[in-house]
């Protein structure tokens, strides 16, 4: 049975993916995004389509409020901004990057969320970052830090909601946002293997799904290691 799916960026990198693999099995698929131009090219394969800047809470109020009933929501779009000089932070791009990312899920939440229906889901698209700190990523990684953290606290109190939550960490995922990376980006996946995973964890109704298994399982194995080990194994590249 077809479901009803809201993806929010949608016009671009992972959301896109989700949009056009979600599309083809036949879901009805609401794309989300800030993209008129794009989301104007959905209008013929898209369900519905909603406008509207994650920053700007009367915006996301507007355009969801047509909505009526949902079977998953994807909370999919963000923004990456690095931290290029630690000793002169910069206050306004931590900002931002915290709206966009974490602040942006609460006025999301709140009016979508009463739209989802028992049996529904929601999804986080979080990162892989939150598992191990690196450098530069002070002000995404403690955003997606953040979501992370909403998500599994939600997840106990939508029990009795019989709607349950999936957070996924994805590592390196070629988008428009990875494009403008100057470093390594091991084990990279393209947008559209990171959707056929995301959507597999999605089925099997997964508390949590990680991915590529090869990058994650050594983060993870970084992180039990005594924090002069792994941060001199951070460090070594970045003298």
């Amino acid at each position: 049975m077809a479901k009803t799916i809201l993806i929010t960026g949608a016009t671009s990198g992972i959301g896109h993916a989700l949009f056009e693999q979600y599309t083809k099995a036949g879901d009805q698929v609401i794309a989300c995004g800030r993209n008129k131009k794009q989301l104007d090219a959905f209008a013929d394969i898209a369900f519905k389509t909603c406008l509207f800047d994650m920053t700007d809470k009367a915006q996301i109020e507007a355009a969801t409020e047509p909505l009526t009933s949902l079977d998953i929501l994807v909370l999919n779009a963000g923004n990456c901004r690095y931290i290029d000089n630690a000793k002169h932070f910069d206050g306004a791009l931590f900002a931002d990057v915290i709206q966009t990312n974490l602040v942006s899920l609460g006025w999301l939440l709140q009016y979508l969320l009463p739209k989802v229906k028992s049996g529904g889901q929601v999804v986080f698209v979080s990162s892989s970052a939150t598992i191990i700190p690196f450098t530069r990523s002070e002000a995404y990684g403690a955003s997606k830090a953040g979501m992370d953290y909403l998500a599994n606290s939600l997840r106990l109190d939508l029990v009795k909601e019989n709607i349950a939550v999936t957070l996924i960490h994805p590592g390196f995922i070629k988008t428009p946002l990875t494009d403008k990376n100057d470093f390594d980006m091991p084990f990279l996946l393209s947008s559209q293997e990171a959707a056929t995973r995301i959507i597999s964890a999605i089925k099997q109704r997964k508390a949590y799904a990680h991915f590529p298994k090869r990058l994650t399982y050594l983060l993870k194995l970084l992180s039990l290691l005594p924090n002069a080990w792994w941060q001199k194994i951070i460090l070594k590249d970045n003298k």
